[in-house]
């Protein structure tokens, strides 16, 4: 087998996995089967298996514990995302566009809420807020990207939001009011009022 096919059989290996994966329902801390398991579910052989976990492992999307097996690791310990924001946050104009994007996927989620409104779910949230359940805003923010439904649309903000976070810029909830009269309006569904009192909280007002 040539280079140019052994590593198009290798990153289907890998995609094999990936799909496994999604279709078995792991979530983060979930073990995967074994390098045997693998081979025999994915129809290859078991050093072409131990390739493709090894280039997971070393991206920190996977840990082998020893003695215990293989695991999936939480995206967000992701050494990478860390690696990258030290370089990327160098640049003025990409720290803003970062906080831009970050914003943009926060407005899109009020407009699929206010847009698919469950009041239910809304009114969950209010009541979380009532009781101090968000220490800083990012925690707020994180239900309501959750609430859009979306699910790739919250995995890009989690991912945002790392490489944002060196950049401090969640603050420590200390005054209810404005987050509540955020909540009130989309109880209302009133997107427009949700949308400035969105821009006020987030200091994004001119």
């Amino acid at each position: 087998m040539n280079k140019k096919a052994s590593k198009k059989a290798y990153l289907e290996i890998v995609n094999q996995i990936r799909q496994m994966i999604n279709d078995d329902g792991l979530v983060t801390g979930d073990k995967l089967p074994s390098e045997r398991e693998l081979a025999e579910r994915l129809n290859v052989g078991r050093s072409s298996v131990r390739e493709a976990l090894r280039s997971l492992e070393l991206l920190g999307l996977i840990e082998t514990r020893r003695g215990e097996g293989t695991f999936l690791r939480d995206f967000k310990d992701h050494q990478l995302v860390e690696l990258l924001s030290t370089f990327i946050l160098q640049d003025e104009k990409v720290k803003n566009d970062v906080l831009i994007t970050k914003a943009l996927i926060e407005k899109d989620a009020i407009r699929l809420i206010i847009h698919n409104f469950d009041g239910d779910s809304i009114l969950f949230l209010k009541s979380k807020l009532e009781q101090g359940t968000f220490i800083v805003e990012d925690d707020f923010f994180f239900e309501i990207v959750q609430l859009s439904n979306i699910r790739l649309l919250l995995k890009i903000w989690l991912l945002i939001k790392e490489y944002a976070s060196p950049l401090n810029v969640s603050r420590k909830i200390k005054d209810l009011n404005p987050y509540l009269n955020f909540i009130n309006a989309i109880l209302a569904e009133d997107l427009l009022l949700s949308l400035h009192l969105y821009d006020n909280l987030r200091n994004m007002s001119k």
